[in-house]
C-alpha cells in the first residue's frame, strides 16, 4: 500500500504531465476512504517551488450532465478562495464542505451575498499548478462516460492539471455494453434482416444478434481510446483491510465496552470479512453498526452472556449480511429457519445423508464458522434484524432464553469455562475446583493441542498472579505429557501462528520455549497426517472415479505439496491402470499446478524424484506402444517439473544467504 501511495505522489511531483492518473478497485472497498485518508492530507502538506497543492475531490455519482460538474468545481474553488470559511474549517476541525452547505453558499453567491467583501484573486483563481483534481464514481454518473472522459481532457491536455480518477472498470465495462440494450437489440435485428442475414443457419440467433450490436454500438473501443490518450498509469487498488477496518471502528470510541470487544476480535471481523468473497467494506460499515445494536440490547438485557456467544454473534452478523447484501442468496433462505435448533439438524442432514436440498446451509456454515468451535451459530433475532431492519424482542428473549439452556458456564467442562469467559466471571469458591477439574483434563489428554496451548498461559499467568499454588516447572511437566496425549485425538491448527500470536506470548521464558516446541512439533506431525489422509482419499480415485479425482485435486492440491504426503509406487501403479487420455489430462494439470506454485509445492520434489525414477524404470526397454509413449511423455513432464523445483529451490536458498 506504502508503494501504491508513493506512485502517486510521484505523479504529482512530476514538473510536467499531460495525463491523468486511474485508481482502480471494486465498489465498496475503500477507494474513497484510501483517498481521503491516505492520500489527500499528503497532497496538502506537501510544497514545490514554493507553492502548496489544493485537492478539489468531486463524486460523479448521480451527475446528469457536465455542467453539474463544472458547477461542483466552481463551487469547490470558489468556497477555498474564501478567507472567512477557510478560517471557520480549520477553528471547527473541518475537513470538508457538506452538500448542503455547498447548495446554500452556492445560492447565496447567486443573490450577491458575498462572505467577506473580498475581491477575487484572479491570480489564485486562474493558478492551474498548484491544483489535484480527484473525479470519483466515473462508472456511477449518468452521463455518457465518453462525454465525461473528453471533459476531463480538457484540465489535462489543455491546463496540464494534476487529474486523478477513482473507479471500477469492471462495472464500467459492463454498463457500457449493457446501456439501451433493448434498442440495440432491435437496431440489430433490422440490420440482419436487411441483408438477409437473419434466418441464416451459419450461426446461432443469439451469436448474430451480439455481434452485430458490438460491430455497430461498440463503445469499449471508443473508451480505450479515449482512457489511452488521457489515463497514464492505472493502480490497482488492492486494500489493506485491517488498517480500514481498525478505522471503522474509531466511530464506536465512545462505547468503552463495545470498542474493546470490538477491538480485541479484530482478527474475527478481518476473517468473517474475507470469507464473505466480496471487498465491499459498506456492507462490513453497515454490518458493525447492526452488531451495535445486538450488542447493546444483549448486555443490557443479559449482562452476563458469555465471551464466545458474543463471538458468534459477531461472525453472524457480518456473515449474514453479507449474503444477503451482496446478492449472494435471496433473503428467503433464512426466513424458515426458526432457531440454532432447526439450523444444526439442517447442517447435520445436509453432512450425514447427503440432503443437497440444503446445500447452501452446510456451505454456509462450511465457511463461517470454519475451525471455530461453538454449539450455538444460528440467532433468529440477528437474521431478522439483518433482513426486514426491525428488532424482534419476542425473538431476541426467546433466543436468549435458549442460549441460557445451551450454554450453561456451570455445566461446561472446565477448560472449557476458561476458554470461554473471563476467569474473573468465576466466583472465588469455585475457581479451584475449575483448576482442578482443567488440571484432570490436562492429563487424560482431553483438550485440542491448540486449546492447551491457551490454557497454559492463563495458568503461568495466574501462577504469576499468585492464584494458584503451583510452581512452572510441574505445570510444564503436566502440560507436556497431557499434549503427547491429545495429540492422538487432536486436530491439525492450520492457524496456529496466528493463534500463538494472539496470545502475546513471550518465547524468551525457557519454560514456554520447550511448550511451543513440543505444541509446533505435533501439530506438523497433526498436519502431516492430515495430509496423508487427504492424499489417499485422493488418489484412491485413480483410475475408477477420475471425475471425482480431478474435481478434488483442483479444489484442494493446487496449493499443497500433496506428493510429498503419497506413496510414490502406489500413484504409479493407480496412473499406470488409468486411460491414455487421463494420463495426459494428469500430465497437463501437474504442469499448470507447478507453473503456478513452484515456490509453495517445493516439499514434494523428493518425491517426484521417486515418481518419476518408477516410471523411467517402467518404460525401460518396453517396445514403443500408445500406453509406453504416453507415460514417456508423463516422465518428461515431471523432469520439467523437477527443473522447475529445482530452480526455485536455488532461488530459495540464495535468498536465505542475503
Amino acid at each position: 500500500m506504502d508503494d501504491l501511495v508513493e506512485s502517486i505522489l510521484d505523479y504529482i511531483r512530476s514538473d510536467y504531465t499531460d495525463y491523468a492518473i486511474m485508481i482502480n478497485g471494486e465498489w465498496g472497498s475503500g477507494k474513497t476512504y484510501f483517498w481521503n485518508h491516505k492520500i489527500r492530507n499528503k497532497i496538502e502538506n506537501m510544497t514545490i517551488n514554493g507553492k502548496k497543492f489544493t485537492t478539489i475531490y468531486m463524486s460523479l455519482y448521480g451527475i446528469s450532465n457536465l455542467e453539474e460538474i463544472s458547477k461542483k468545481i466552481f463551487i469547490e474553488t470558489t468556497q477555498l478562495m474564501d478567507k472567512n470559511l477557510k478560517k471557520y474549517m480549520d477553528s471547527n476541525g473541518q475537513t470538508f464542505i457538506p452538500e448542503y452547505a455547498k447548495t446554500g453558499l452556492d445560492m447565496a453567491n447567486f443573490f450577491g451575498v458575498t462572505q467577506n467583501g473580498d475581491k477575487i484573486d484572479y491570480e489564485n483563481f486562474f493558478s492551474t499548478d498548484d491544483k489535484v483534481l480527484c473525479f470519483d464514481d466515473l462508472e456511477r454518473a449518468n452521463v455518457d462516460v465518453i462525454d465525461i472522459l473528453g471533459y476531463i481532457n480538457n484540465f489535462v491536455e489543455h491546463d496540464h492539471i494534476k487529474t486523478i480518477i477513482i473507479c471500477n472498470e469492471k462495472e464500467l465495462s459492463t454498463k457500457l455494453k449493457s446501456s439501451n440494450l433493448e434498442m440495440k437489440t432491435f437496431i440489430a435485428t433490422y440490420l440482419l434482416d436487411k441483408e438477409d442475414k437473419l434466418l441464416t443457419t451459419d450461426k446461432p440467433m443469439v451469436e448474430k444478434i451480439e455481434d452485430t450490436i458490438e460491430n455497430v454500438f461498440d463503445k469499449a473501443n471508443d473508451y480505450e481510446r479515449i482512457k489511452e490518450k488521457l489515463i497514464g498509469e492505472t493502480f490497482e487498488y488492492a486494500p489493506e483491510f485491517t488498517y480500514i477496518i481498525n478505522g471503522l471502528l474509531i466511530r464506536y470510541e465512545n462505547n468503552t465496552d463495545l470498542i474493546r470487544f470490538l477491538r480485541e476480535n479484530t482478527n474475527l471481523i478481518v476473517s468473517t470479512f474475507i470469507k464473505s468473497g466480496t471487498r465491499n467494506l459498506r456492507i462490513l460499515k453497515h454490518a458493525l453498526n447492526d452488531f451495535k445494536k445486538v450488542y447493546d440490547m444483549v448486555n443490557k438485557s443479559y449482562p452476563n452472556t458469555n465471551n464466545r456467544i458474543l463471538q458468534t454473534m459477531l461472525i453472524f452478523t457480518i456473515a449474514v449480511s453479507f449474503e444477503i447484501k451482496a446478492g449472494k442468496v435471496t433473503k428467503d433462505k433464512f426466513v424458515n429457519i426458526n432457531d440454532n435448533e432447526e439450523y444444526k439438524s439442517l447442517v447435520v442432514s445436509s453432512r450425514v445423508f447427503m440432503d443437497n436440498r440444503q446445500f447452501y446451509i452446510k456451505e454456509f456454515d462450511n465457511n463461517y464458522y470454519y475451525n471455530f468451535k461453538t454449539e450455538y451459530r444460528f440467532f433468529k433475532f440477528i437474521e431478522i434484524y439483518v433482513r426486514t431492519r426491525i428488532f424482534d424482542m419476542k425473538t431476541f428473549k426467546k433466543d436468549m432464553e435458549d442460549i441460557i439452556n445451551t450454554v450453561d458456564t456451570d455445566k461446561l467442562p472446565g477448560y472449557k469455562r476458561l476458554l470461554t469467559e473471563e476467569y474473573w466471571k468465576i466466583s472465588d469458591d469455585q475457581f479451584p475446583k475449575v483448576i482442578s477439574e482443567v488440571l484432570e483434563s490436562v492429563k487424560k489428554g482431553e483438550i485440542q493441542l491448540i486449546d492447551l496451548l491457551k490454557i497454559y498461559t492463563y495458568f503461568t499467568y495466574f501462577i504469576k498472579k499468585g492464584l494458584i499454588e503451583y510452581d512452572i516447572q510441574t505445570i510444564n511437566s503436566v502440560f507436556l505429557n497431557g499434549m503427547n496425549i491429545s495429540s492422538i485425538t487432536s486436530d491439525y491448527c492450520e492457524d496456529a501462528e496466528e493463534q500463538i500470536k494472539q496470545l502475546s506470548i513471550d518465547e524468551n521464558i525457557p519454560e514456554m520455549q520447550e511448550i511451543l516446541t513440543r505444541f509446533r512439533d505435533l501439530n506438523n506431525q497433526l498436519k502431516d497426517k492430515m495430509y496423508r489422509e487427504k492424499a489417499d482419499g485422493i488418489f484412491k480415485n485413480i483410475p475408477m472415479k477420475m471425475e471425482k479425482f480431478y474435481d478434488m485435486f483442483d479444489k484442494e492440491c493446487m496449493e499443497i505439496p500433496i506428493f510429498k504426503y503419497s506413496d510414490p509406487y502406489q500413484i504409479f501403479q493407480r496412473i499406470s491402470c488409468a486411460s491414455n487420455e487421463d494420463i495426459v489430462t494428469i500430465k497437463e494439470k501437474l504442469i499448470d499446478r507447478a507453473n503456478k506454485n513452484a515456490k509453495i509445492l517445493l516439499p514434494e520434489l523428493n518425491n517426484l524424484y521417486k515418481l518419476k525414477q518408477v516410471v523411467d524404470d517402467y518404460i525401460d526397454n518396453k517396445a514403443p506402444s500408445i500406453k509406453i509413449v504416453t507415460l514417456q511423455d508423463f516422465a518428461e513432464a515431471l523432469g520439467q517439473i523437477i527443473e522447475k523445483y529445482n530452480k526455485q529451490k536455488e532461488k530459495t536458498e540464495e535468498a536465505k544467504t542475503l
